[in-house]
């Protein structure tokens, strides 16, 4: 093939049922890949196959994405990429054969296995080397599972595979696979490794490169009914165009592909895969015609020899209550409320020999409670907020006893409290994140179809250190002068954020290139994470990516733990990036004006 053409209907485990419809009737693919997981799902699917050895897999990619399209897949030869098996890929097959046969239709259907490593973890004990800030493996993990690369499904398809289905790998892997397959690219190949993975990157979270997510919303607002879902070309070169279906919504343009490019990526310098380590700071993005742009300019080095693991283990219980609060001084009616009713609870605790909350997090929501010292003096005045009270405990029991109590506040507390959302709250396990590394050498990956299993050979050499590398942050910075006037950061650039963890990571995209001694001269790192300081426990360091006009910053312990282990609003740091879109940038008086 002169260019291949793979189209992504899944960023996440509850994406849109119409995606893969619309991509297979109307993206004239080469291949259709889909991305399920996240260190979350991957303990959720592990809970599910406790309960039924048949579970653990993203049932959704069977029943809803694959089933009323599996003819016309058929029909028009396209071959399919998905990580959907979760922890059982094994049963994922099986539904899946069983949809095809109902179907009547016949597929050639591989999985990739070797990624969960529950089974043999007390084996690799003595070889786990924990990520920085971390302590000891926990005693007892829910799941534990490595991120594995591209070799695998290149394996399957290798053998004939029209269906992979894989456990945990990179998301990125589903889309890199086919292009090693179909050009024949070696795996010493860095550049082009690094290309084909940052096309993965583009299209894995699907319609956030379309338009999706994107800070110029209102330019695609009335699309958003009827989202298209990404497509790449990509050519032997490894140089790639981003796209969608003719005659959806969304926009393709160099920012809603630049915003996805510096999505969750930490060091761009470094951006660290399985198959290849990439350098995005030289990557170019052009607009080469409608919903067209052009991308090139990633380069790679050799991977380290260890896979990343992600392990989930249990760490207690959180509850999270909502209701209304309205009327003057709505804010701290609120705050009165919940203090109140936790101090009720935690005498209740003592009484009956408990501890007390192992964590609180109490938000006004409507009062811009997410910007400390940022909010704007009218929110806080507000008539109307939804006051959040989230709860940690060790016991179930507490979190219980904690439901009980909060309706009493409707007659004995403050007025205004109104509108319980759903009623009493549910009680939930806290599922928390812990990341390490071990030998790829340690990992084997094995490659089953039609009852055949084989053994796939991966590459365990050692890599780089990032710390080694050149910065590549500009020295053109503007020295303000008597006339500077501060304008917001949106007047000047563009900015998304996402979370990795209990880290978070803003990338920012200059309007114009122009601008970026201006962005250089304000957000330095101390501002930054001044501006964060109400949520950051860690540090703030940035990169700049010179092919683009953008930097990408990433504050390390900023979300509360992260994920179900965290209590706030924003658990994955989402607003993180639409907040400092407001943080104040002086320019020269005459740009001020034009930007007015």
């Amino acid at each position: 093939m002169d260019s291949i053409r793979i189209g992504c209907a899944s960023a996440f485990w509850g994406d849109s049922n119409a995606a893969a419809t619309q991509l297979v009737e109307r993206g004239d693919l080469d291949y259709l890949v889909f991305d399920y997981l996240s260190e979350i799902t991957m303990s959720i699917l592990a809970a599910k196959r406790r309960r039924d050895p048949n579970a653990g897999y993203a049932e959704d990619f069977v029943s809803h994405a694959l089933a009323p399209v599996l003819g016309e897949i058929k029909a028009r030869g396209i071959r399919v990429i998905s990580n959907a098996g979760g922890i059982n890929p094994a049963a994922c097959r099986d539904a899946l054969a069983e949809a095809a046969a109902a179907a009547g239709v016949e597929f050639n259907i591989a999985i990739v296995t070797g990624d969960d490593l529950m089974v043999g973890r007390e084996r690799l004990a003595s070889s786990i080397t924990p990520s920085p800030g971390e302590g000891p493996m926990p005693g007892r993990p829910v799941s534990m599972n490595a991120y594995l690369g591209a070799p695998g499904i290149v394996a399957a398809l290798a053998d004939g595979a029209d269906i992979v289905i894989t456990g945990r790998c990179v998301d990125s892997a589903v889309a890199l696979a086919p292009l090693v397959h179909e050009f024949g690219w070696a795996w010493d190949d860095y550049d082009r490794l690094a290309q084909g993975s940052l096309a993965g990157h583009i299209i894995e979270c699907g319609c956030q490169c379309t338009g999706g997510n994107f800070t110029d919303w209102h330019l695609v607002a009335d699309g958003y009914a009827d989202m298209g879902y990404p497509i790449v070309e990509v050519e032997a070169s490894g140089d790639f165009v981003v796209t969608k279906p003719a005659n959806t919504g969304g926009l393709v343009s160099p920012h809603t592909v630049g915003e996805q490019m510096l999505y969750e990526i930490g060091d761009p310098r470094a951006y660290l895969l399985p198959d290849v380590a990439c350098d995005f700071t030289r990557v170019r993005l052009e607009q080469v015609g409608d919903d067209r742009v052009s991308v090139c300019g990633a380069t790679g080095r050799a991977p380290n020899a260890d896979y990343k693991i992600s392990a989930t283990y249990m760490d207690g219980y959180r509850c999270t209550a909502l209701f209304v609060v309205g009327g003057i001084d709505a804010a701290a009616k609120a705050h009165c409320i919940a203090d109140s009713i936790l101090a009720r609870c935690e005498r209740l605790f003592a009484d009956a020999g408990l501890a007390p909350f192992a964590a609180r997090e109490i938000d006004a929501l409507g009062s811009e409670a997410m910007y400390g010292a940022q909010a704007q003096a009218g929110a806080v005045a507000t008539r109307e907020v939804v006051a959040k009270i989230a709860v940690r405990h060790e016991k179930r029991e507490a979190l219980e006893l904690f439901t009980r109590e909060i309706a009493e506040a409707a007659t004995g507390m403050a007025p205004g409290l109104t509108g319980f959302f759903g009623g009493r709250p549910s009680v939930s396990p806290v599922i928390r994140l812990y990341s390490c590394f071990v030998p790829k050498a340690e990992v084997p990956v094995t490659v089953e179809m039609q009852s055949v299993a084989r053994a796939v050979p991966v590459a365990t050499d050692g890599g780089f250190e990032p710390q080694t590398l050149s910065d590549t942050i500009g020295t053109d910075v503007w020295q303000a002068d008597t006339d500077a006037v501060a304008v917001p950061l949106v007047r000047l650039a563009l900015a998304r954020s996402g979370d990795k963890g209990d880290a978070a990571n803003i990338g920012v995209i200059a309007r114009d290139p122009a601008y970026l001694p201006y962005l250089r001269a304000a957000l330095t790192d101390a501002a930054v994470a001044a501006y964060f300081e109400h949520f950051l426990d860690g540090e703030v360091v940035h990169w700049e990516l010179p092919g683009s006009a953008s930097m990408n910053f990433l504050l390390t312990r900023v979300l509360g733990g992260g994920g179900i282990a965290s209590l706030r609003a924003d658990p994955q740091g989402k607003c993180l990036g639409q907040m400092l879109l407001n943080f104040p940038i002086p320019v020269p008086a005459a740009l001020a004006a034009r930007l007015a």
